[in-house]
């Protein structure tokens, strides 16, 4: 229980960001161009080879798919005849990148969508990946490398991680370029975090390396800019330099949240307003034993259980937490887990503080 409690503790994250002060950026950091963007593929697959850990005989979309695959290669079966529990079905998918060239090679994920138990040393069947729009993009097949794996013996089992969900580097292979934008003389630069400051700063900057650009901020998430006279025809040419200009990024005061795994990500410079703490405890426990009544011999009675239910109230004393003026969040949390306080504690006095107006930065619960 005691290890527990110190595990449990471990789930917090110390992570310092860069403070609410601008900190020096590639521009190639904080923006992406429009019209050059990643693609999305998806296909549906057959994983063979598993050790009867594949889909159940009821999984009736694994036989059909198993039956057609067979069909296709000249063999025809009854789908009464198959048995499927060395194969699973899967939902694979992938990322093309942009300007991804026949020929190339692209890691694709894969995922049971049956009841299968483990994919582990199993093998896709040639899988073709489509876009939305239905048109193949790329071909996945090879050996499902899991990250997991099911151990067990007389009907005992232990699962590590997830062992339906795999990864197959390298599997995928584009048939076909994907639609993209070609960067002409004219470019709008999307911020991926949009801010009014740092667009202002990104049209300055470029404005002032290249006079002739004539760089706007549209608004806090798109800055156009005209590729100058000297860069005509050579547009990869100017964005490659445009990248690796520098400019003063604001960082916005945050703190993530994952109530599942008690885990807390925020800046340490973030202050407090002046506030106190008082932190305590309600715990109810309700106990129920069953207790066997046995008549006497002869008695005609009957034998009953007889449910017994204690219920105990415990409430630790509240513990206060004092900091000086101008503490910040990073000293509140050290001080927090120094008088026990666990990680959904502290997620509790944290959004607790933002309602109360004590902290200026922004939650988000994962």
């Amino acid at each position: 229980m005691q290890r527990a409690h110190h595990l449990s503790r471990l789930l917090i994250a110390f992570v310092l960001m860069a403070a609410n002060a601008p900190s020096a950026s590639r521009i190639k950091d904080l923006i992406s161009v429009e019209g050059v963007r990643d693609n999305q593929l998806v296909g549906y697959g057959i994983v063979v080879g598993l050790s009867g850990t594949g889909d159940r005989q009821q999984t009736v979309f694994s036989i059909q798919s198993l039956t057609n695959v067979l069909q296709r290669m000249g063999v025809s079966v009854p789908p009464a005849a198959i048995i499927v529990h060395n194969t699973a079905s899967v939902l694979v998918t992938a990322t093309l990148p942009a300007f991804a060239q026949p020929g190339a090679k692209i890691d694709v994920d894969v995922a049971a969508i049956g009841d299968a138990t483990n994919l582990q040393g199993g093998l896709l069947v040639l899988t073709p990946l489509r876009a939305p729009n239905g048109q193949v993009f790329a071909i996945a097949q090879g050996s499902v490398i899991t990250g997991g794996f099911v151990a067990g013996r007389g009907g005992n089992s232990q699962t590590v991680n997830h062992p339906t969900v795999g990864r197959i580097v390298d599997g995928g292979i584009v048939e076909q370029s994907p639609p993209s934008v070609t960067p002409t003389d004219s470019l709008h630069l999307q911020l991926r975090r949009p801010d009014f400051s740092t667009s202002s700063r990104i049209s300055a900057a470029i404005n002032q390396q290249f006079p002739n650009s004539s760089a706007h901020a549209l608004n806090s998430g798109l800055v156009s800019v005209q590729v100058p006279a000297a860069y005509h025809g050579r547009t990869v040419e100017f964005i490659a330099a445009l990248n690796d200009l520098q400019v003063d990024a604001d960082r916005i005061s945050r703190i993530s949240i994952n109530e599942r795994t008690g885990t807390v990500v925020f800046g340490g410079e973030m202050h407090i307003a002046p506030v106190a703490i008082l932190q305590g405890n309600l715990s109810v426990q309700i106990q129920t034993t069953y207790a066997v009544s046995q008549p006497n011999a002869f008695s005609g009675g009957q034998t009953e259980v007889v449910p017994q239910t204690d219920v105990g109230v415990k409430e630790d004393k509240a513990k206060d937490v004092v900091l000086k003026n101008g503490a910040t969040v990073d000293e509140l949390v050290r001080a927090l887990v120094a008088i026990g306080s666990t990680p959904r504690d502290i997620i509790a006095i944290l959004q607790s503080l933002k309602a109360a107006g004590a902290l200026d930065a922004e939650i988000d619960v994962l």
